[in-house]
């Protein structure tokens, strides 16, 4: 369940009867010696008795016996398909990592294999997340490397040969034991909670720290890089290490959204149309980045993804995707806000167009009060700016300016200083204005004698007594 725990179980095992853990891709038999390597620890489960030539321990390990299963010494009677002799060494089990999605499965809450249905995970989800259930199978043993960047990894319950363990103090208990440090190895501590997602609307997976570790797992199995897409611009969606050709929509919700009562809606009314019965989905709660003017990280927000994928081929590759998004979209359009959507954006990659916002829809309650508010602003705006002119307004006193000079400025020729006119100054201790001089009459000035340069006029004066 998207909103509930997931079981996921793990895959690979070190039991002493799977050939794979075999260098030589077989079982031991009775004239073989058999080699463990005496620095690697090592937890190995034996179903069944067995006859050996000899065999090499190593120092830090434990053989976990079924009832009836044990080792003897081969007597050298005929062994059907055995007679070879040869040295058969234990595979390293040390690379087997908690982050590396291909180690994990779906299964049901008893244990068995989920189909591969129309839903998927995408791959930060793929690995347990912090409200899952992890399931290791009964009379198996097995060996994790659990490094990670977070010093816990938290998770609901832990299942473990045939024994659930669903709370802090028993998870704690089988830690103390001898046989925890024999399964579990790395610098990550795992942590049983017991609970699980308290909110409705879904929890986000928490294995975002660790997606570098789960993509590099991902790409060293395919090869160290991404397939390539069939679409001219693929998306990429949250938590998902390679680009997909198809559709994404990314959801605003409010308090009254349910995750899985809307997945089934799409289940149900949606993918179950014979028109999509090709059609694979992935929806779940992440967390988007938001970024202050497209650069500057800010924050994240948590959104609803829905990712939606179709087996179409060539340019018809990520078309049904497309049909499937209108439809969601011209759903919420008709009934989001009473399935507690607020928002919803698509995109979608084709083989025939590039990717890129084609749709998206905004609630009108929502819609409507941005515009409402957007217009009072410019009415107010406009009412001030009008009555400023009108001069109903008050202006604003004139603040000082500061004029920086410019590299320019300096690079101009300087201005040669106008010459020392022969004019007179005021003097400061009077503020009595010169008398008005007509245009046709001498100025006082211009009745000095000449060899003044530089006089002024003394207002307790009149002219008769200067001369």
């Amino acid at each position: 369940a998207a909103a509930t725990a997931v079981y996921k179980q793990w895959i690979p095992n070190t039991n002493f009867e799977t050939a794979s853990n075999w260098e030589k891709g077989r079982v031991p038999c009775a004239s073989d010696v058999v080699h463990f390597e005496k620095n690697k620890v090592i937890s190995v489960f034996v179903r069944s008795p067995h006859a050996l030539t000899d065999m090499y321990l190593p120092l830090n390990g434990e053989f976990v016996l079924a009832s009836g299963a044990g080792f003897a010494a081969f007597d050298g009677s005929w062994d059907p398909g055995c007679d070879s002799g040869a040295t058969v060494r234990f595979a390293d089990a040390e690379h087997h990592a908690w982050f590396d999605p291909t180690l994990w499965q779906d299964v049901s809450p008893g244990g068995e294999l989920e189909p591969s249905g129309r839903i998927f995970s995408v791959d930060e989800e793929r690995v347990p997340c912090r409200y899952d259930d992890v399931i290791f199978q009964p009379e198996t043993s097995f060996r994790v490397n659990v490094d990670s960047s977070r010093p816990v990894i938290h998770l609901r319950s832990i299942s473990l040969m045939g024994q659930e363990l669903s709370s802090p103090e028993a998870w704690a208990g089988y830690l103390r034991g001898p046989s925890a440090p024999l399964q579990f190895h790395g610098n990550g501590t795992l942590q049983v909670m017991g609970t699980g997602c308290p909110d409705k609307s879904g929890c986000a997976c928490g294995n975002a720290p660790d997606s570098h570790r789960i993509c590099a797992a991902l790409l060293r199995a395919s090869g160290r890089q991404c397939p390539v897409p069939a679409c001219q611009s693929p998306l990429q969606p949250l938590g998902h290490c390679c680009g997909v050709c198809g559709a994404t929509i990314n959801l605003d919700f409010t308090p009254d959204f349910d995750l899985q009562k809307y997945r089934d809606r799409l289940v149900q009314a949606l993918l179950s149309q014979p028109k999509y019965a090709s059609m694979r989905m992935a929806i779940s709660k992440v967390h988007k980045a938001q970024t202050f003017l497209g650069v500057i990280p800010r924050s994240s927000t948590p959104v609803i993804q829905i990712v939606l994928i179709d087996d179409g081929a060539g340019a018809q590759t990520g078309t049904t995707a497309g049909q499937l998004a209108a439809d969601i979209m011209e759903d919420i359009a008709q009934h989001g806000e009473a399935l507690g959507i607020s928002s919803g954006k698509m995109e979608v990659a084709t083989g025939s167009t590039f990717s890129g916002q084609v749709g998206s829809h905004v609630l009108s309650r929502i819609t409507a009060r941005t515009i409402l508010g957007l217009l009072f602003g410019l009415l107010l705006l406009g009412g001030i700016l009008f009555l400023y002119r009108k001069g109903k307004l008050r202006s604003l006193p004139r603040l000082p300016t500061l004029r920086l000079p410019w590299p320019w400025d300096r690079a101009e020729e300087p201005v040669s200083p106008e010459a020392v006119s022969d004019k007179g100054f005021d003097n400061p201790m009077f503020n009595v204005e010169p008398p008005i001089v007509d245009p046709g009459e001498e100025t006082p000035q211009e009745m000095a004698p000449k060899d003044h340069q530089v006089f002024y006029l003394n207002p307790l004066y009149d002219a008769s007594e200067t001369e």
